[in-house]
């Protein structure tokens, strides 16, 4: 039995053999969130993660406020109250939603029930990692397939599809580029998947999409057999440290999904914010107008300097320096950082993606990136 009297006083026990993981958990790397802070800065604009700049409304702050009187009691693992909530608000059936510890945590579980060994998981080329991350741990085969104008192209998902095939993952909005498929696409693409393979439309940022010719996918999620569509409160809703997300599918679907999530995978507080945040629907609004009003502005103000910005119709955009010569993603970044301005650098030294902030934050990364471009 180890000297408990030496460990605490910092030697080391020594341990001639240790639990191996197994062989797949060694071939990819955690999740990596967007940098949060700057060495020597106390408080940085941190437009690194996509955060709602207003947070979550006064509803959503009260109810959290209350809900925090009973800590000491188990929440609802029946999710009721939260999956009537977002019932009323979008129309749907509450026995088909079930709510998570964010989106991830759902999109996760469907991928435990449904994808297996050497099975594959077709995902678009920009993709969230976690989803990679989920699929791997599942030792599933990941395929990619590539874009076209920063947009998920239909016809090259379509042309991956293979006997193998068994979950298909597709963001729309997507994350980083911020476009999205027309209605018309997404109904090609829904159709021309087979009914035996599961389909996730993660919609993380669909409420920012104010476009006519826009459609959460939420009517497929609701007819078909293999469709299902998930959300999440941590974008316009302002939650993201609550960690509260959900999903809406087939049935069948749902309730494989509900026999293994945890009993209490969503906790008591968050439960209640997010129930009053969805029901504040002119928080959203007030959101999605100023959100909206700053992508026009800032795509026409750094395009006077020649500088591409992807069409967005989320709460970031995308910056692509390919075509300045000289000018790049990482000095860009870097400048940005000097003036105490944190945004997420791509995979290359071309992309740069920033989160669309306050109106004094989104004036500030024109006011430094236009004097970077024009030096």
């Amino acid at each position: 039995m180890p000297n408990i009297s030496k460990i605490q006083a910092g030697e080391s026990p020594v341990f001639t053999a240790a639990p191996q993981p197994l062989q797949r958990m060694r071939s990819f790397s955690p999740y990596k969130q967007g940098k949060a802070e700057i060495a020597g800065l106390a408080q940085a604009i941190k437009l690194s993660s996509n955060e709602n700049p207003f947070g979550p409304s006064e509803a959503a702050l009260e109810a959290f406020r209350q809900a925090a009187r009973n800590l000491h009691r188990y929440p609802d693992g029946s999710q009721s109250d939260l999956r009537l909530a977002i019932a009323r608000v979008h129309n749907l059936d509450p026995d088909r939603i079930v709510c998570g510890n964010g989106s991830e945590e759902l999109i996760g579980l469907l991928m435990r029930c449904y994808l297996g060994k050497d099975d594959e998981l077709l995902l678009s080329r920009n993709y969230f990692p976690m989803c990679a991350i989920y699929g791997k741990a599942q030792a599933a085969k990941i395929v990619l397939a590539p874009e076209k104008d920063f947009t998920i192209d239909v016809d090259s998902v379509l042309a991956r599809i293979t006997p193998k095939t068994r979950v298909l993952s597709i963001a729309n909005p997507n994350n980083p580029t911020g476009t999205y498929l027309k209605a018309a696409e997404l109904r090609r693409f829904i159709e021309g998947v087979p009914k035996n393979i599961l389909v996730i439309l993660d919609g993380a940022y669909a409420e920012y999409a104010d476009r006519d010719d826009f459609d959460d996918g939420m009517a497929f999620a609701h007819s078909s057999s293999n469709v299902v569509v998930t959300r999440t409160f941590s974008k316009i809703y302002g939650l993201a440290g609550l960690r509260v997300g959900w999903a809406y599918g087939p049935a069948p679907i749902m309730e494989v999904v509900n026999r293994l999530r945890t009993p209490f995978n969503v906790n008591g507080p968050a439960l209640a914010a997010a129930a009053a945040a969805i029901a504040d629907q002119s928080h959203v609004k007030k959101c999605r107008e100023h959100n909206a009003r700053w992508l026009i502005r800032i795509r026409e103000a750094l395009g006077v300097c020649g500088l591409y910005v992807v069409p967005s119709v989320t709460n970031f955009y995308l910056l692509d320096f390919g075509s300045l010569p000289g000018k790049t993603a990482s000095k860009a970044s870097a400048v940005l950082e000097s003036k105490g301005i944190i945004a997420r650098p791509g995979e290359s030294d071309r992309f740069l993606r920033v989160t669309v902030g306050l109106d004094a934050e989104n004036q500030a990364v024109i006011d430094v990136l236009t004097g970077y471009l024009v030096s």
